[in-house]
């Protein structure tokens, strides 16, 4: 029988960018979303039902945040798990489930979790502390991974020889083995709670060289048929064995060799589906709330080609933003500007994505490349 999903209300975790496109897809289905965030300003905070400005890391901040909802679920993982394990043994849908967010908030255990169930990743070795790092010199180069707290580019460095150690992080963390690859792919996946299982194509990722924050993003991935089919099947492999509820995006290595290795993965929207929007039949962000919220999952076709550009805060500039260039991007067939309601703007921070659309998959990079030139967010 069908539910009523208009007498449900959703409760977010987190009141960014990824709150704020959920919220814009479900308004089309008449969705009471409720929204916690610490920052009073919060990009969703004039477009939901209900906004609270309170501490997502505070048991009873979130606990009793979640008891005015029927389904919780997260746009960040950093959140308390514990008052949300409260809330799903009293009764209340909570997804991703608790004890899955809390293993994803450690990298460590995010390692331990695909060596322990054959998930393909690189070599890794955990650590304390610098000293340990130093120890574990005979392992670089490496990836230098702090075990929690770590987004965005933060917490994440290379140590390529010795004389990068002095640099290595002070807190519990990893050794990743630096691995020479080919591509950086993605695949978002989505489960709801009726065990029913769907994956977006592969997409293509490339990274800013400083920020460490995805730049650009094209799909559909420039892959071999086999490699799109077993990245999906990783996904796929990823989700069944967390047996989580809810969307998951799975960031992949493509080796030289053709290997495929699990890198991170994050049990939420994510920065590389944010042109599901216009290029699939069913967004990442509308996939999300029909996952937690026990819908059937939409179609994740792709309906035409598209790339997808970072808006970031122009490095040396800080204050109130001004989009600069966004009338001559507008003027253009298939270009679709995302801003993020943030009124102010810094270096690096993401402060919206642009969408380009193209039949011809060779043009899209150039029109990619053409739009970073041309839309600057300043002060």
């Amino acid at each position: 029988m069908q539910q009523n999903y208009q007498q449900k209300t959703l409760g977010i975790l987190g009141g960014g960018q990824l709150g704020r496109m959920v919220i814009q897809s479900a308004i089309s289905y008449n969705i009471d979303i409720h929204i916690l965030d610490p920052d009073p300003n919060a990009p969703c905070k004039s477009i939901c039902q209900k906004f609270v400005n309170g501490s997502l890391n505070d048991f009873d901040t979130v606990y009793s945040f979640g008891q005015e909802c029927d389904t919780i679920t997260i746009e960040i993982e950093n959140v308390n798990t514990e008052a949300l394990q409260k809330l799903a043994d009293e009764g209340k849908d909570v997804f991703p489930q608790p004890h899955i967010i809390k293993m994803i908030q450690d990298k460590r255990l995010q390692k331990q979790f695909y060596k322990e169930k054959g998930i393909p990743t690189a070599d890794f070795i955990l650590t304390e502390d610098k000293a340990d790092v130093i120890r574990n010199a005979f392992f670089l180069p490496a990836v230098n991974k702090l075990g929690r707290e770590g987004y965005d580019g933060r917490g994440v460095q290379i140590l390529r020889e010795e004389s990068d150690l002095e640099r290595a992080f002070e807190a519990p963390g990893l050794l990743e083995k630096l691995i020479d690859f080919e591509k950086e792919i993605a695949v978002i996946v989505a489960k709801n709670p009726n065990g029913e299982i769907k994956a977006f194509p592969v997409v293509e990722c490339a990274f800013h060289p400083t920020a460490n924050l995805v730049e650009f993003l094209f799909s559909p991935a420039q892959v071999s048929d086999d490699i799109e089919q077993k990245a999906q099947q990783i996904a796929i492999q990823v989700i069944e064995e967390l047996g989580m509820i809810g969307i998951l995006a799975v960031e992949m290595f493509v080796t030289k060799s053709g290997e495929i290795l699990v890198n991170e993965i994050a049990p939420r929207p994510h920065n590389s589906g944010h042109h599901t929007i216009e290029a699939n039949f069913t967004s990442q962000f509308e996939q999300h709330f029909r996952a937690v919220m026990g819908m059937p999952l939409g179609n994740t076709d792709t309906r035409c080609p598209a790339a997808m550009v970072n808006l970031l805060g122009e490095e040396g500039y800080t204050g109130d933003a001004y989009v600069e260039g966004m009338d001559e991007a507008l003027s253009q067939k298939g270009v679709y500007v995302h801003l993020y309601g943030k009124k102010t703007t810094k270096p690096f921070r993401k402060m919206g994505h642009v969408t380009i659309l193209d039949n011809e998959v060779e043009k899209l990079k150039k029109r990619a490349l053409h739009i970073k030139e041309m839309i600057k967010v300043k002060a």
